[in-house]
C-alpha cells in the first residue's frame, strides 16, 4: 500500500471516493479525498497481482473462462478492498468497481460479476474497450497541463492497449487492441522461458495495420503522446533510476516529484535492449529485483511499447501519473459537484511540482506546514460569528479560488532559498513569475500568488501592488495578512501549530494555538514566553489589524486542550496582555 504526501488543501467541503480497477494483470484499490475546486489527493493506494489473463491467453483452443481458482482469488482480492472501503466509510454511491479486457472476453463473464456481487455486495460494471480508453484520458487531465492540447493517450494493459485522442475534456477518436503485456507474454514465450522477439513483433505490428490505427490517428493529428498505464510508468522509472547504467540510482523520498515524467525514443530504446541482453550474468536477477512483480510481464510491455513509438512516429511521450482510476473518480465528482473543472488537479499539481523542484524535504516540509496553517486561519475567518457589517463584507469576498492562491504561495514562498538566502522572498517572486512553470493559471493569479510569495516578509506591501481587473488590493491585503501570520506562527518550533482555532468577540479575533511541551532546552536556556512571541508578531499583527480593523489576539493553551469556544481559553495567557 502506498499513500500520497498529505500536501495542503481545502478541507471543506471533502469527500472520500473510491475506484476499483479489475485488470487483466492486477485489481487495484484507489481511494481520494475530493474538493468542489477539482483538486483531490490521494488516500490509499492498493494493488493485488491477480493475473485473470493468465486463465486464457496462453492457449486458443477453448473459449477463455475465468478458473476457479483465479475466482477465488479475485474474490479474496475483492474482500480484502471491501475492508479498506468501510473502514473508511465511504458512500456506496461513491464507490464504483470496472472490469476490463480479461473480464470483457470471458465466456463465462456473467458468472463471475454475479458471484462478485453476491460475496462482496460490488456491481461491477465491464467496460468497452473504448470507455476504458476514454477514463484513461481523464485520468491524464488530472495529472499533467494537456487540457488545452490535442493528446494521443497510450494505455497499455494486460490484454489490451487503448488509444484515444482528446482536447478539452472531449474525445475526438479512441480505439481498443488487443495487445496487452500479460497476452503477449503468455502467447510468445518459448520452453526455455525466453521470448520469441521477433515474432510477437511481427504479432504486434499485423494487429496494428489490420485495425488501420496509424492511418486513424495520422487523421487526426496530435500535439503531444502521453502513457497513462503502470507497463510505461515502470519503463519512464526505469530511465529516471538509470537502469540502462551499471548502477541504478537509489532516489530519495521526494525523487519521483522531480522525474520529468516523460520518455523519449531513444530512452526506450536502450530500456529494451537492456531488457533483451540474453545471457548477461546476473540480469534476470537484477530485472526481478527493479521491477519487482511488474519483471515477467516488462520485456512484452517494453516491446509492444516501442512497436508503438515506430508505429505512429512518437519522439518523445509524457508519463502521466494518473489513469484508470483517476478518470473514473473524475467523472463521478463532475456528477457530484457542480461546475466541477477537470483541469484543477493538473494545475495545483504545477504548484507542487515547481515548489519541490526547487526545495528539498526538510523546506517542503515546511511550506506545507505554512500552508496547512494558513488554511486554518483562512477558514476559522470564514466561519467567525459576531462580526461587523464591514468585516462580514470583507470575509465574504473570500472563496475557495482565494484559499487555492494562498496555499500557493505558501508552497512557493521560500523557493527563493535554491538561489540565496538574502533576500530570498525577492527571488521567490521572480521564480514564480519567469519560470512559466504554473499551469492553467491566468498572468494575473500568478502574479498574485508571486507577490504573496514576496511580501509574507520584510517590508509591507503598498498600495498598487496588486490592482487589476480580477483581485482588489482589499483581497490581497487579506491574503497577506493570513500568509504573515502564518508564515511567523511555522517558524516558531515552541508553538504546536497543528493545534489552531480562530475565534471572534466583539473585542478582537483571538487566535488559539497550543504550547509544545515536549522540546528539549539546552541548559540555561528558558523556554520563550508569550511575550517574546508577540514581540516577534508584532508587524505582523499590526499589519493584521489595519486590514481587519480589529486587533488578533495570540492565545496559547497547553497541548490537547479544547479550542472550541471563548469559555475555554477565558483564563489562557495571551500575548497582547
Amino acid at each position: 500500500m502506498s499513500s500520497s504526501t498529505n500536501l495542503p488543501l481545502s478541507q471543506t467541503p471533502q469527500t472520500l471516493f473510491a475506484s476499483i480497477d479489475i485488470g487483466t494483470n492486477s485489481f487495484k484499490l484507489l481511494i481520494i479525498r475530493a474538493y468542489p475546486t477539482g483538486k483531490f489527493h490521494t488516500i490509499t493506494r492498493l494493488k493485488q497481482p491477480v493475473v485473470l489473463g493468465r486463465d486464457f491467453f496462453s492457449s486458443s483452443d477453448s473459449p477463455p473462462r475465468i478458473s476457479t481458482h483465479s475466482q477465488s482469488r479475485s474474490l479474496d482480492s475483492l474482500l480484502y478492498f471491501k475492508t479498506v472501503i468501510d473502514s473508511h466509510r465511504i458512500d456506496r454511491e461513491h464507490t464504483r468497481a470496472v472490469a476490463t479486457q480479461a473480464v470483457r472476453e470471458a465466456d463465462n463473464q456473467r458468472e463471475f460479476i454475479e458471484c462478485v456481487k453476491e460475496k462482496t455486495g460490488f456491481e461491477v460494471d465491464v467496460l468497452s474497450g473504448e470507455d476504458e480508453a476514454r477514463f484513461a484520458y481523464l485520468g491524464v487531465l488530472q495529472f499533467l497541463p494537456v487540457f488545452e492540447k490535442l493528446v494521443l493517450c497510450v494505455d497499455i494493459g494486460g490484454g489490451s492497449t487503448e488509444f484515444v485522442i482528446g482536447k478539452e475534456g472531449k474525445i475526438v477518436f479512441c480505439e481498443s487492441l488487443k495487445l496487452g503485456h500479460v497476452s503477449l507474454s503468455e502467447k510468445f514465450v518459448t520452453s526455455g522461458g525466453e521470448f520469441d522477439i521477433l515474432k510477437m513483433r511481427e504479432c504486434v505490428r499485423m494487429v496494428v495495420e489490420e485495425s488501420g490505427l496509424v492511418e486513424k490517428v495520422k487523421r487526426c493529428g496530435f500535439e503531444v503522446a502521453v502513457g497513462s498505464s503502470g507497463t510505461i510508468r515502470a519503463i519512464e522509472k526505469a530511465v529516471f533510476k538509470g537502469y540502462c547504467q551499471y548502477f541504478v540510482d537509489n532516489v530519495g523520498l521526494l525523487g519521483d516529484c522531480r522525474r520529468d515524467w516523460r520518455l523519449s525514443r531513444e530512452d526506450l530504446k536502450g530500456v529494451v535492449e537492456r531488457l533483451l541482453c540474453r545471457g548477461a550474468e546476473g540480469e534476470s536477477v537484477r530485472r526481478e529485483r527493479f521491477f519487482k512483480r511488474r519483471s515477467e510481464f516488462i520485456v512484452a510491455g517494453a516491446v509492444l511499447l516501442e512497436e508503438i513509438f515506430g508505429l505512429l512516429g512518437i519522439e518523445e511521450m509524457e508519463v502521466s501519473g494518473y489513469g484508470l482510476g483517476e478518470g473514473i473518480i473524475a467523472e463521478r465528482l463532475g456528477m457530484v459537484f457542480d461546475g466541477y473543472d477537470l483541469n484543477a488537479n493538473a494545475r495545483w499539481r504545477s504548484v507542487v511540482r515547481l515548489a519541490m523542484r526547487f526545495n528539498g524535504k526538510k523546506r517542503i516540509k515546511s511550506a506545507a506546514q505554512c500552508a496547512s496553517i494558513a488554511k486554518d486561519i483562512f477558514e476559522g475567518l470564514r466561519k467567525c460569528d459576531g462580526l461587523d457589517s464591514d468585516q462580514a463584507k470583507l470575509i465574504a469576498s473570500l472563496d475557495e479560488k482565494d484559499l487555492e492562491y494562498l496555499e500557493a504561495a505558501c508552497l512557493l514562498h521560500n523557493i527563493g532559498l535554491f538561489i540565496s538566502k538574502k533576500g530570498y522572498h525577492k527571488q521567490s517572486y521572480r521564480i514564480v513569475m519567469n519560470g512559466d512553470q504554473l499551469y492553467g493559471y491566468s498572468a494575473e493569479e500568478i502574479k498574485l500568488i508571486a507577490l504573496l510569495a514576496k511580501y509574507h516578509r520584510k517590508k509591507l506591501p503598498k498600495f498598487g501592488h496588486a490592482s487589476s481587473k480580477d483581485f482588489s488590493e482589499e483581497k490581497f491585503r487579506i491574503l497577506c495578512a493570513i500568509m504573515r501570520v502564518s508564515v511567523n506562527l511555522q517558524q516558531n518550533e515552541w508553538l504546536n501549530v497543528q493545534e489552531i482555532k480562530i475565534l471572534h468577540s466583539h473585542e478582537s479575533f483571538k487566535l488559539v494555538i497550543g504550547e509544545e511541551k515536549d522540546l528539549p532546552f539546552l541548559p540555561g536556556t528558558p523556554q520563550p514566553t508569550a511575550e517574546d512571541i508577540g514581540a516577534e508578531l508584532r508587524l505582523e499583527l499590526e499589519y493584521f489589524k489595519s486590514v481587519f480593523k480589529q486587533e488578533l489576539l495570540i492565545v496559547l493553551v497547553p497541548s490537547g486542550s479544547s479550542t472550541d469556544s471563548n469559555d475555554n481559553i477565558a483564563c489562557e495567557r495571551d500575548v497582547n496582555h
